[in-house]
């Protein structure tokens, strides 16, 4: 206590400095000397060595000054790696501020629509987002040939015998579809629609006059046959009503400029609804009337057996696993924006990986942080950063102080710090 004491002395001396500044020297120093004796008044002395005492003044130094609740939570976090059974694959792009490609740095399709040259990165996460691998190729490769090399390759460091890879459609090609197949490889996928599946046409034959109801899943099974070199299959359909109405705006708005086009009202430009044969334009009312058809149905295929608890596999599970990409899509959005992943500066393609490494360490530790605490990175660092600990040094005494954490703050130190929860 009495430290507490004598650290507000020098305070408040510091203070009267300053007002002393229009005052004499003798003013100021009566004034000091009765300030220590109203503070000192029926308090014990302790005495902290040469320098330090009534007539010592000046305030204390202080030795250092760390982050000590952020830093010790950002170091605690870790990734609890054991058999994977269901894991989320996508790819994005990182551009570089350069003219010329070097055959790593390559122009290609960017995410970002830059011309630059640019590399791609396949990154591998659980259904939770927690990254699991990252992968660099060059930034003209095809997205579809990315997965299979880096599933496999987590599967060999890992010893797993097979995972159960959820990826969007635009990833998976036929010939991809097949090799992950060929690999013995589990999947959910979300597949394109070319032409109204069978399930769709036959419910709709079957009630001519009603609206397909929201959220309703057409399940259409494909069994491989004796020969067929693959395991069965199943394909479900859901319709739902929000996605039908943002389909059919935008359809509506593609004829209408269509009918303009065909009509001499405005310039033909690139619209899937116009139509060239014989030299003449017209709108593809055929192909108009299958888009109208497909509104609102987005379709999922699996191979999966059994769902990863031994349950049979259900369209619940199917979708709602496919529909956990957000969580990878975030991931990326997070690695360059709140970790800062871009621009890079560096050129040789073992420095480009070692810093895409130390992002993706990053990442990991701010995707534990957020599962655990249920508080975004942002707002856990931004939160964390400002209570800190010091050390000041008092005649020869070290002495430590810390900034008092608020309750909603130790909740979630306490949640990164509580082992009994897994990952």
């Amino acid at each position: 206590m009495a430290v507490q004491i004598v650290y507000s002395y020098h305070r408040g001396s510091r203070q009267m400095e300053h007002i002393g500044s229009a005052h004499d020297d003798a003013e100021l120093e009566l004034l000091k000397a009765v300030a220590r004796q109203r503070l000192a008044a029926g308090q014990g002395v302790l005495d902290l060595g040469p320098g330090f005492g009534a007539g010592g003044g000046g305030p204390l130094p202080i030795r250092s000054s760390r982050m000590g609740c952020l830093l010790d939570a950002l170091c605690r976090a870790h990734a609890g790696l054991g058999p994977a059974s269901l894991v989320l694959f996508d790819v994005s792009t990182l551009y570089f501020e350069t003219d010329a490609g070097d055959g790593f740095r390559e122009p290609g399709f960017s995410k970002e629509r830059r011309l630059d040259p640019q590399i791609t990165i396949g990154l591998l996460t659980d259904q939770d987002g927690f990254p699991l691998m990252v992968s660099a190729f060059e930034g003209n490769k095809a997205e579809t040939k990315t997965m299979l090399p880096v599933i496999e390759s987590f599967m060999a460091a890992h010893g797993l015998p097979d995972v159960t890879v959820v990826a969007d459609a635009g990833m998976v090609s036929e010939a991809n579809q097949k090799a992950i197949e060929a690999a013995g490889l589990s999947f959910i996928l979300g597949m394109k629609i070319p032409h109204v599946p069978y399930a769709v046409a036959q419910w709709r034959r079957e009630h001519p006059d009603e609206e397909i109801p929201d959220g309703h899943v057409f399940t259409q099974p494909w069994p491989a046959g004796p020969h067929g070199g693959r395991r069965d299959q199943v394909f479900y359909y859901q319709y739902r009503h929000d996605r039908a109405r943002r389909t059919l705006r935008g359809i509506e708005e593609q004829v209408r400029k269509a009918e303009q086009a065909v009509a001499g009202k405005a310039p033909v430009k690139r619209n899937r609804f116009i139509q060239l044969a014989g030299g003449t334009h017209s709108v593809n009312r055929e192909l108009e009337a299958k888009a109208r058809a497909l509104a609102g149905i987005k379709g999922y295929v699996t191979n999966l057996r059994a769902c990863p608890d031994g349950t049979p596999v259900t369209a619940e599970f199917v979708i709602g696993a496919y529909h956990q990409l957000f969580q990878i899509e975030k991931s990326f959005r997070m690695a360059k924006s709140d970790l800062q992943a871009r621009p890079i500066y560096h050129r040789a393609r073992d420095s480009i990986e070692a810093h895409l490494t130390i992002v993706f360490a990053a990442l990991a530790v701010s995707r534990w942080i957020e599962h655990r605490t249920g508080w975004s990175i942002r707002k856990f660092v931004k939160t964390a950063r400002r209570y800190r600990t010091v050390q000041i040094q008092a005649g020869n005494h070290i002495l430590t102080a810390a900034d008092p954490i608020p309750d909603d703050l130790r909740q979630a130190l306490n949640a990164i710090n509580d082992r009994t929860r897994a990952h």
